[in-house]
């Protein structure tokens, strides 16, 4: 099972230990694109604060950011689980997990960067600031970019069944095809509550995420690997998700599965 997550906006404070090393990563073959947008990145942070600002989109307040990804290459490191601190980490959970879960969660979990492409869990990356909607000059729109790179590489790796838990902007930077997308399941978090006594479903950011990493942690504790789809319904259905399939899959398209939730409860 490869279960593909989005980065969190919230990211580790600062890292510790030896820097950062490219070559090490996972992924190998995507080491010179990698190279190509730190560069790019490095050189925007180092010039006009103003420009960097605005081509990252960042708020007054994260100006910060600006200076702190000028020193990339030379900034401490941290394994990319502990770097991403948003919600869906938050609950994930990954340093509540034993050893066995953890070890499973290093084999399976797939973050996908704006600056990185896509990382392990495990892998050392220091926190920086680019997201994948960035126009990074001279690289160009980041999600564009690493659909040519992704595309090389990732079929490689993609066994199994394919759970799809990634935001709109990620799941741009690759989308399953051919007999891998006939074995992806994308997954759609729904909030139902009553209102003027008829229920009414709609999608909630708190909620999607936080549902998102729950599940995931769920399926690392319960050693669950299902090998489909289908057989990842079976298996939400036994860890008491409630779960529906909206739209069967196919050779040109991943199922699409929702996950109905009332409200969203502290399980860690």
């Amino acid at each position: 099972m490869l279960v593909l997550l989005p980065p969190s906006e919230g990211k580790a404070a600062s890292g510790a230990g030896v820097p950062l090393a490219l070559d090490e990563l996972s992924l190998p073959g995507l080491a010179g694109a990698r190279a190509a947008v730190l560069d790019a990145l490095v050189e925007l942070c180092s010039g006009d604060a103003d420009a960097a600002q605005q081509v990252l989109g960042l708020s007054q307040g994260l100006r910060g950011e600006i200076t702190r990804n000028t020193g990339l290459r030379t900034a401490g490191a941290l394994p990319a689980g502990e770097v991403y601190t948003g919600v869906l980490f938050d609950a994930l959970g990954l340093a509540k997990l034993d050893e066995a879960a953890y070890q499973r969660a290093e084999r399976s979990l797939l973050v996908f960067s704006g600056l990185w492409g896509a990382v392990r869990i495990g892998d050392r990356i220091p926190p920086y600031r680019c997201s994948m909607g960035v126009k990074l000059p001279p690289v160009g729109a980041l999600g564009a970019y690493w659909r040519r790179e992704l595309a090389e590489e990732l079929p490689g790796v993609a066994d199994g069944l394919v759970l799809d838990l990634r935001s709109s902007a990620y799941a741009a930077a690759w989308k399953p095809a051919g007999e891998v997308a006939a074995r992806t399941a994308t997954v759609r978090v729904l909030q139902e509550r009553e209102v003027d006594g008829v229920l009414k479903r709609s999608v909630v950011s708190h909620f999607n995420k936080a549902t998102k990493g729950r599940l995931v942690r769920d399926l690392l504790i319960a050693g669950a690997e299902p090998g489909s789809p289908g057989e990842l319904v079976d298996v939400l259905l036994e860890l008491n998700y409630r779960v529906e399939v909206s739209a069967e899959g196919s050779a040109r398209k991943p199922w699409m599965l929702d996950v109905v939730v009332t409200e969203v409860t502290d399980r860690i």
